[in-house]
């Protein structure tokens, strides 16, 4: 089979095209035949060993595909050949820039009439993790003040939208350009702070009458994490949930003492230890896709050849909403 590899840590010219054996599921594993695939800034951390947990090498990045059953391990149950299924892969053996990976049985979810391979593959990141930032983090009530930043990228499309759906009752949206700002506009966004402005966070204060959001969701780190604490509130939570700039932050915790407000990281791949809360948020996902609720943003779909042409816009901030390759 067809697959996308790297051999040594750098920039996106290390990807390249090789030729693998096609895998064999163990008793409670599937093979996919792939159809979609979500590129994530987590790839070009692998990619440059950058990544939270160490990167081994040969390595085939990717973690989220969407695709057919093509075959199924001994005891193996709740799916078929031929099923469509999206998934969140977790095997060390699993290869997502590919044309066939294998799955944990326990991680497959069904994609329901309707919906597309490139709308289900769009979800199991971005979506999980706007899911479980706004609700399981950052507990999330109704009436609530949210600011999302980046919110024209694959994680702040969604966030937009469903801290609505989750009953906010204002949601702040930052962005770098009056294009990314009026897409946020379009999805739900109530207010729009360019986030390149000095002292934008004033603007986010002037927005909340000076009290600051309930709920932030802040993955630049740097100077962008110091100014996002100024705007929390009274009890608010600031969840982190990367560091794009690769600024680290000096970081005080007990100024967070007056007025009781919390900062809070969020790893995904701790939610996929817990299959019940994986499976249930992501068919509520699934659900508003298919019901027109939640609307995806697919910044642009790509041969599996053109991964190194991906992983270079991404980096260079030139895309809005969700990069999909396709084997």
């Amino acid at each position: 089979m067809k697959a996308i590899q790297f051999t040594t840590y750098g920039g996106p010219e290390v990807l390249k095209m090789v030729e693998l054996d096609k895998p064999n599921p163990e008793a409670n594993e599937v093979i996919i035949k792939i159809e979609a695939i979500g590129v994530n800034y987590a790839d070009t951390a692998r990619r440059e060993g950058q990544y939270v947990v160490p990167t081994p090498l040969p390595f085939v990045p990717g973690a989220e595909v969407a695709g057919i059953v093509d075959e199924v391990g001994s005891d193996v149950s709740t799916v078929k050949a031929g099923d469509r299924v999206v998934t969140l892969l977790g095997s060390k053996k699993a290869t997502g820039y590919a044309e066939y990976s294998i799955a944990d049985e326990r991680g497959l979810m069904p994609i329901p009439y309707g919906v597309s391979f490139e709308q289900a593959v769009a979800l199991p990141l971005q979506g999980l993790s706007a899911y479980h930032i706004l609700k399981t983090m950052g507990q999330l009530e109704e009436g609530d003040t949210v600011l999302v930043h980046a919110a024209a990228g694959g994680v702040g499309t969604i966030a937009v939208q469903l801290a609505k759906l989750m009953g906010a009752g204002k949601v702040i949206a930052t962005a770098s350009s009056k294009e990314k700002l009026e897409l946020a506009r379009e999805l739900g966004a109530d207010v729009l702070v360019n986030y390149t402005e000095d002292n934008w966070y004033e603007q986010v204060l002037e927005a909340t009458n000076g009290r600051g959001v309930n709920v932030a969701l802040e993955m630049a780190g740097g100077r962008v994490f110091i100014d996002t604490l100024k705007c929390l509130a009274t009890f608010g939570r600031l969840v982190v949930y990367g560091v794009a700039s690769g600024e680290q932050s000096p970081f005080n915790p007990s100024s967070l003492m007056a007025r009781n407000q919390s900062v809070i990281g969020f790893f995904l791949p701790q939610i996929m230890r817990k299959p019940r809360l994986l499976q249930s948020s992501m068919k509520e996902l699934l659900d508003y896709v298919g019901s027109g609720q939640l609307k995806l943003q697919i910044g642009g779909t790509y041969a599996l050849d053109e991964a190194a042409k991906v992983h270079q816009l991404m980096q260079g901030r030139k895309t809005t909403g969700k990069l999909i390759l396709k084997p």
